[in-house]
Formats: C-alpha cells, sequence, structure tokens
C-alpha cells in the first residue's frame, strides 16, 4: 500500500524525512489521502516552514525505516477525525517549529545545548576559556 510522506531535499544525500514530536516520542505522519498530505505541507510552508514534497512509497518501508530510527510512523487515514491534542496535530502542524535550517550539520549535543539556551562546550572551547581567564586574572 502507498502513503503520502513529507520529504525535504527528496532524492539529495541532504534528505529528511518530516517527524513530529508527540510526548515525548518522534513521530512521522503517513498520510493515506495526497490531498491531506498537500495541505499539511502547505500550512508547514505557511509558518514560514520549509516546504517538503509530498511522496508516495510504500507503507512498509516507511514503518521499517521508522522502527530501525526510533521514530512511531502514525497513519493518517482518509476522513481522519483527532480525538486528543497530539492528535490534532497529525492534521495541522504545532504553531512553533524546530529550527532546522542546519539539521544536517548539528549533532544531539549541539541540540541539547541550544534547548537548554547554552552553547555546546567542546574540550578546546573549555582551554580556551582557561586561558582567557588565566590572562584577565594576571591584569589585576
Amino acid at each position: 500500500m502507498l502513503v503520502h510522506v513529507l520529504l525535504y531535499d527528496a532524492g539529495q544525500d541532504s534528505e529528511g524525512i518530516h517527524s513530529l514530536e508527540l510526548s515525548g516520542q518522534t513521530v512521522v505522519l503517513m498520510f493515506e489521502n495526497r490531498d491531506d498530505a498537500d495541505r499539511y505541507a502547505g500550512l508547514l510552508e505557511a509558518q514560514d516552514f520549509p516546504t517538503p514534497s509530498v511522496e508516495a512509497l510504500d507503507r512498509e518501508e516507511i514503518e521499517l525505516f521508522c522502527r530501525e530510527a526510533g521514530y512511531e510512523a502514525r497513519f493518517v487515514s482518509d476522513g481522519f477525525v483527532p480525538k486528543s491534542d497530539d492528535e490534532r496535530l497529525m492534521l495541522a502542524p504545532p504553531s512553533a517549529n524546530r529550527d532546522v535550517a542546519n539539521w544536517q550539520e548539528q549533532d544531539p549535543e549541539q541540540d541539547l545545548a541550544q534547548a537548554q539556551g547554552r552553547a555546546p562546550q567542546d574540550e578546546s572551547s573549555v582551554q580556551d576559556l582557561d586561558d582567557v581567564r588565566r590572562r584577565l586574572e594576571g591584569l589585576l
């Protein structure tokens, strides 16, 4: 069975799939109806999010990808009616989205640091700070 998913940079080395964070789980939406997927993509674009392309892929292939990546695949059937706040996000994206301008280049430590509002620190940056601190103390 073919389902419709939202892809970024489809067919490129930097290809990515649109996902949501629902209750601490990364969720990939699989739309039964292409029009629903197109509408969702349009809503993302209206929020100044990068515009994904809608691609028809085999449902089993997407589910296998999600299992291997630790994601949850959720099927959005034609005529789907949400029953919870989380399910409403399967019809319309959240009003705030994660910044993905450089998602290909970031590592998990940087993501965590950004989420906590601080700069990631590696060993060399800590040594640089120590050097600056010693020089400032020397001036006193």
